[in-house]
């Protein structure tokens, strides 16, 4: 075969831009709605969804959401604001942070944050960090926190403080949907979920947060592609250039740190590869990796699959009774 590279997810982006934007535009008929929400973090997603259902059904029909809290970046409120005024759409700042502490998000990832680091208090930082995939091994994850003092420490995260400090960061995504869906009830509009393809194959979402929408018009692009549609549609450079990151932690996190194995671009040549069934000997060179680590890759690939299936189900309901 040809040598694999970023050539791969090349594309005609105006004829994919016009595309998306006549599906959308079909849809909200469909639906029955006069037009859209998009929440926007500031990130090349958001932001190309926004830019998308502009084009779709004009910036009068499109309603942006701004939804800081507490561990939120300030810039990502500062990109969402240039976007809205770039793209000429109503954009309202929600702040969070309020609601959150008041069912105990911040409350119940600090206690088990302390389960780990019993010091951990008012004024200190965190993060998790995912490791082992890579080198063959188990996915686990590390627990990094940072003293006031600047002072870092890490431990591996027992499957217990883990559990409990996911479940209380998912309160944001969720939190957030909730406006989303409000607004888009006020104003019978629809609601745009704003994953690629990399995050909606691989389950980085929240079920019934981030991953709740009426419509998922990026969810068949690889990342690589959204940064690519992003520049083609003239979004403002801040904004082309940002790095992914889950901007829900205190401490400055990277999205391959969180969730996948690899930087984004790496893991789109991975999952394209894996698709087209392109042999692990084939696709190390492309990665920089031995073929040992990219078999490794496409395990992980499968495995996060498997765990992406339970997010993606419907509701069970039992089937009617015969005979």
């Amino acid at each position: 075969m040809s040598v694999l590279g970023p050539a791969v997810l090349s594309m005609d982006l105006e004829a994919e831009a016009e595309r998306i934007a006549d599906w959308m535009r079909d849809a909200v008929r469909g639906m029955r709605r006069r037009g859209l929400v998009v929440a926007m973090s500031g990130g090349i997603d958001s932001s190309v969804c926004a830019a998308l259902a502009v084009r779709a059904v004009g910036a009068d029909r499109v309603f942006g959401l701004l939804l800081p809290e507490r561990d939120s970046s300030s810039r990502s409120t500062e990109l969402g604001r240039q976007l809205a005024t770039h793209l000429g759409i109503q954009a309202d700042m929600h702040d969070i942070a309020p609601a959150l502490q008041a069912i105990g998000c911040y409350a119940e990832q600090e206690a088990a944050i302390r389960e780990v680091f019993p010091a951990y208090g008012a004024g200190w930082k965190n993060k998790i960090v995912l490791q082992g995939g890579l080198d063959g091994g188990i996915n686990f994850y590390r627990l990094i926190v940072e003293s006031p003092q600047g002072e870092r420490h890490e431990a591996r995260l027992p499957t217990g403080p883990y559990l409990r400090i996911v479940a209380a960061t998912n309160h944001k995504q969720r939190l957030r949907k909730t406006m989303e869906y409000f607004h888009a009830d006020r104003l019978n509009y629809a609601v745009v979920g704003t994953p690629n393809r990399l995050e909606y194959d691989q389950g980085f979402f929240v079920k019934n947060g981030d991953g709740s929408a009426d419509l998922k018009p990026i969810a068949h692009l690889y990342k690589t592609q959204v940064y690519a549609m992003a520049r083609h549609l003239g979004l403002p450079d801040p904004i082309c250039s940002t790095t992914p990151t889950t901007d829900t932690y205190s401490l400055p996190q990277g999205q391959d740190e969180f969730y996948f194995a690899l930087p984004y671009a790496q893991m789109d040549l991975a999952l394209w590869a894996f698709e087209h069934g392109v042999p692990a000997a084939d696709l190390a060179p492309a990665l920089g990796v031995d073929e040992p680590a990219a078999a490794a890759v496409y395990r992980d690939i499968v495995a996060k699959r498997r765990q992406a299936a339970y997010l993606h189900a419907a509701p069970l309901r039992l089937p009617e009774r015969t005979g």
